[in-house]
């Protein structure tokens, strides 16, 4: 019979499992509108699952300046890079006028401007929805308020494990 712990393992084994299985999908780096956009967010929602993270979807399109600007200060911005790293899996959705991805956009509140971020639990639940003109300053990004923004809906991370 299989103890607490044994199943416990073969559990955590399954999730890596699957979460490398879902890895082996890249996600996309730029607004691609050839991509599959729910196929990119339930892979994204797997891997999440797995790393136990949260997931941001970056709707934006490779038209849209500051769409580059907000993934050049990320870029830039080791801290915030890193805050992203650890707590989310980062997945854009293209919004272009090849692929408007209307149908799988329809499932959230309307968006007023690009990029837009929305961020979901690791089941696909719409927990925030992020107008990023909020967190501009000047020609780029405020980063006080986009850590803020970050922390605030991350996950809570927990250090206890559980044999």
């Amino acid at each position: 019979m299989m103890g607490v712990r044994s199943a416990f393992r073969f559990a955590t084994i399954a999730v890596v499992v699957v979460a490398c299985a879902c890895t082996r999908t890249e996600l996309p780096k730029t607004f691609d509108p050839a991509r599959d956009a729910a196929s990119d967010v339930a892979n994204a929602m797997a891997l999440a699952k797995a790393q136990r993270k949260r997931v941001i979807v970056d709707v934006g399109g490779e038209w849209c300046a500051w769409c580059h600007i907000l993934d050049g200060f990320i870029a830039s911005n080791d801290d915030v890079k890193s805050l992203i790293d650890s707590r989310y899996v980062w997945v854009k959705v293209n919004y272009s006028k090849e692929n408007k991805n209307e149908a799988f956009l329809s499932r959230w509140p309307p968006i007023a401007g690009y990029p837009h971020l929305f961020v979901l639990d690791a089941d696909g639940k719409l927990l925030h929805s992020q107008d990023t003109g909020e967190l501009e300053a000047g020609k780029s990004y405020d980063k006080a308020k986009l850590i803020a923004f970050l922390r605030d809906r991350a996950p809570q991370q927990s250090n206890a494990r559980s044999d």
